[in-house]
């Protein structure tokens, strides 16, 4: 019989992880936490992840943004499009890509749901 974190570990498709080639994924919220249109900050293994709700589909990128190190997570959300708070740069969170210069991108990480539980791969 498999373990809980068995069935957390699995190969990852983003090709991103750990350097074994694994990812594993680790609780952060409850779906009903992160409504639609919104998002918050949360921490995977001590780093800062910007987790986000878009019509009920999870994205998670980085919450530095490269301008300045804002807290991407604390930005307003309006439909794909997240606001960083300190200085207004742009990103889709569902690339990680600036708006403005696609070419500059957050960090994303893999998000699933298993349930009500929502988990981010670290």
């Amino acid at each position: 019989m498999r373990s809980n974190l068995d069935k957390l570990s699995q190969p990852s498709n983003e090709g991103e992880g750990s350097a074994n080639g694994m990812t594993v994924f680790v609780r952060v919220a409850k779906a009903g936490e992160v409504p639609p249109g919104s998002g918050r900050v949360v921490v995977v293994q001590g780093y800062p992840i910007a987790l986000f709700n878009v019509d009920g589909r999870f994205y998670a990128l980085s919450n530095v943004c490269l301008h300045r190190g804002g807290p991407v997570g604390e930005g307003e959300l309006d439909g794909p499009i997240v606001t960083c708070p300190m200085h207004g740069w742009e990103y889709d969170v569902r690339t990680g890509a600036n708006t403005i210069n696609p070419a500059a991108r957050l960090k994303r990480y893999e998000v699933r749901v298993d349930g009500d539980d929502v988990l981010v791969g670290a």
